[in-house]
């Protein structure tokens, strides 16, 4: 960049506050403040949006899935670690049943299908047809025991049944079967498997093992579709980063152990209030007996609970109590702190002290995430954001003619009735009265969140370059040194900044393809 450039960029007229001067008098929320921009001489494409998660993972897109149980769970998990971001699988659950999400994720190969859907050779052709109008997939292995990783029998194609009238028919009859079809042996690299499928004019390449039984199945569409996924979050074996949730009592050790063994690599202390002497000891006792397992601690909102989670060796900090759209612990016990004020407090500190932060609560807009970014998190967590798309948990059903899914705070009471470790974190899992700190409900089909973090991740480019700054690592550099400047916002100008003035409207957020 050249000198003059560089000159430009330096403000030398102080045109509104820097940031210990607005979040020091007061707390506020993301939506009581806006950032003024700066000067711009380079293309938003041009910007490093990424961030670090912890002190070793470092994410391209700074987006985390909350580990709750209505957004992440394996697909979730998979999806954000395509995209370049992370998801954190929930621990709402049985052990093993979290353990089974962690070698799904970290079993995933990219372009490969780890549990294909298949059938027994025994089932109806309408069971094809049903998969098919559900899943949307062509093309379905059939196994000698309807296990994915059962012997290979055959596959059925959409071509195979089209003109078949009688739908009771078993597959049986008119799969094509494996002595007529093109496999190949594990191992084999994704590269290798797409120039087979080119040969063959194959849509679909079963990969086996010595016994014929079903390792993985590889999908032309979803091969192609992995070229589109270059800045993946991989481990240094080239898997997908597993991040996975635990409470922090002692009868969370055996959960830690298993998922340690599954292979997991970063753990969440999932707690509400994480400034206890529970979590100081699982912090301890976790780094001391797996030490390359990362751990991000939380949740806080104050520089002293950071400090006492970073003194015990934690990796990450969460910041955010009481902020979520689903939660209502500040207004149920008085207790928490507005969240652009915990991040920026909560993110100078970590900052000096070389621990990254997360922002966990109150991001509703992509605007929100630069905010956060800006004023000291590395990362934002994405609950409600995320919430109603395709790869959250649940089945999505009509009301009204609108096509829903159920989102839900773990602090709700139905979570805390679902399982014991909703009401670990809020620390009244043996109490007799669950009082309830979250709420539960429903959204709107958002689509893929494939989709949904391409528009984030292009947003936050975006913003970067508004403000005038090509990394968001330089945006809170500039931010600690005054360079990036704020002005309070009234109630009539976050009007102003929305929609107004219009009889109707229709609000498209993006358009992406992937």
């Amino acid at each position: 960049m050249s000198g003059s450039n560089q000159n430009l960029r330096f403000k030398t007229i102080r045109d509104g506050v820097p940031a210990d001067e607005l979040f020091n008098k007061e707390g506020l929320t993301y939506n009581d403040f806006i950032i003024l921009p700066g000067f711009i001489d380079f293309g938003a494409a041009d910007v490093n949006i990424s961030g670090q998660f912890t002190k070793k993972v470092r994410l391209h897109v700074p987006v985390v899935s909350s580990p709750m149980d209505t957004i992440t769970e394996n697909e979730m998990a998979k999806s954000m670690a395509l995209m370049g971001g992370l998801g954190i699988l929930h621990n709402n659950c049985s052990v093993a049943r979290q353990v089974e999400m962690v070698k799904s994720v970290k079993a995933y190969r990219n372009g490969f299908i780890s549990r294909p859907k298949c059938v027994p050779p025994t089932a109806p052709i309408s069971e094809i047809i049903r998969i098919n109008e559900a899943k949307g997939i062509s093309g379905i292995i059939v196994t000698a025991n309807g296990d994915p990783h059962g012997k290979l029998l055959g596959i059925v194609c959409s071509k195979d049944i089209d003109y078949v009238k009688d739908k009771t028919r078993q597959v049986a009859e008119v799969m094509t079967k494996r002595e007529v079809m093109t496999v190949e042996k594990a191992p084999i690299r994704l590269e290798e498997a797409m120039d087979v499928l080119n040969r063959s004019r194959h849509g679909y390449l079963p990969i086996l093992n010595e016994a014929d039984e079903v390792v993985y199945l590889c999908s032309r569409r979803d091969a192609v579709r992995a070229r589109q996924f270059p800045h993946s979050t991989l481990d240094k074996t080239g898997r997908l980063v597993c991040a996975a949730a635990t409470s922090t009592r002692d009868e969370d050790k055996q959960r830690v152990t298993a998922l340690a063994a599954a292979g997991v690599d970063i753990l969440v202390l999932d707690s509400s209030q994480g400034n206890t002497v529970y979590q100081i000891a699982f912090i301890k006792w976790v780094k001391s007996t797996f030490p390359h397992v990362e751990v991000v601690a939380g949740n806080v909102v104050t520089q002293d609970q950071a400090k006492n989670l970073i003194d015990a060796g934690a990796d990450g900090i969460r910041v955010g109590m009481g902020s979520g759209s689903i939660c209502i612990t500040q207004e149920v016990l008085a207790c928490g702190r507005p969240q652009g004020t915990a991040v920026y407090s909560v993110g100078r500190y970590c900052a000096s002290r070389g621990i990254p932060t997360t922002a966990d609560g109150g991001l509703r807009t992509v605007g929100d995430i630069c905010k956060a970014l800006a004023i000291g998190a590395n990362v934002a967590m994405l609950g409600g954001m995320l919430s109603g798309t395709s790869e959250t948990p649940g089945e999505f059903f009509f009301r009204d003619g609108v096509r829903l899914k159920v989102y839900r705070g773990m602090g709700s009471l139905e979570a805390m009735s679902q399982g014991k470790e909703s009401g670990k974190r809020y620390l009244s899992e043996n109490e007799a009265v669950q009082v309830a700190q979250g709420v539960s409900g429903h959204v709107v089909d958002k689509g893929s969140v494939l989709k949904l973090l391409a528009y984030v991740a292009k947003g936050l480019q975006q913003s970067a370059q508004d403000i005038g700054e090509m990394s968001f690592d330089a945006v809170r550099e500039k931010m600690y040194e005054g360079q990036v400047l704020f002005n309070r916002r009234s109630a009539t100008a976050q009007n102003e900044g929305g929609v107004h003035s219009l009889h109707s409207y229709d609000k498209k957020l993006y358009a992406a393809k992937l």
